[in-house]
């Protein structure tokens, strides 16, 4: 199987780097250049002839948008994955709207790198968990709606559940359970289980479930 090549292009030389030394944990990931600046890909594409393109947004000389649709100029069929810390609706559709086939914040868990770059590789478009609640309509209070799954998991936390209780239960795994605990709590504006709690409590999530509080 041949390996994707992978271009990683971030100013910051910590970031790269340790996407780098994750990335080349993987057999099929050849990493072949980590660049500081948009111009720098833009010059180095040619000759590095990547696969795929981690790009950070905000570089100095030329920024991630700019390059990306460069890079998609002159090689149309290049697929630029976004590595940003940026989770906003603007920032995410303005990379899309660019070119961009993915969009992937920098703080998720390790192997979601890896997934995305496999999903664009397919030629599909990957958004991480956080850029796809960001683009998701509002309730009328302005809030992001849970998903289905946030609420059931939701549900769990609020019967005194822990996450290793709540992911044998849905046959999920533990670090999956922590992430939907970090978006309910960011969509509710809740920082503490017995916030989540409360919240069930007096928006009708534990009726019918014989819990008592």
């Amino acid at each position: 199987m041949t390996a994707t090549r992978v271009l990683i292009v971030d100013d910051h030389p910590m970031v790269a780097e340790g996407v780098r030394a994750i990335l080349e944990t993987y057999d099929d990931i050849n990493i072949v250049g980590t660049l500081t600046t948009g111009r720098e890909a833009v010059q180095s594409v040619p000759d590095l002839r990547p696969d795929v393109i981690l790009m950070d947004l905000n570089m100095p000389d030329i920024g991630g948008l700019t390059a990306t649709e460069m890079i998609l100029e002159r090689a149309p069929d290049m697929r630029i994955l976004i590595l940003s810390m940026h989770d906003t609706a603007e920032y995410i559709s303005t990379a899309l709207s660019h070119g961009a086939l993915g969009y992937v914040l920098k703080d998720v868990p390790t192997e979601e790198i890896k997934t995305a770059i496999d999903t664009v590789m397919r030629g599909d478009r990957y958004l991480c968990t956080g850029a796809t609640a960001s683009l998701a309509p509002k309730t009328a209070d302005g809030r992001e709606p849970l998903t289905s799954r946030e609420q059931t998991v939701l549900l769990q936390l609020a019967q005194g559940r822990s996450n290793k209780e709540v992911a044998a239960e849905l046959d999920i795994s533990i670090r999956t359970v922590e992430t939907h605990r970090k978006n309910i709590k960011r969509k509710l504006g809740i920082s503490s289980t017995a916030g989540l709690t409360r919240y069930a409590l007096e928006h009708g999530v534990l009726q019918g479930t014989g819990v008592r509080l």
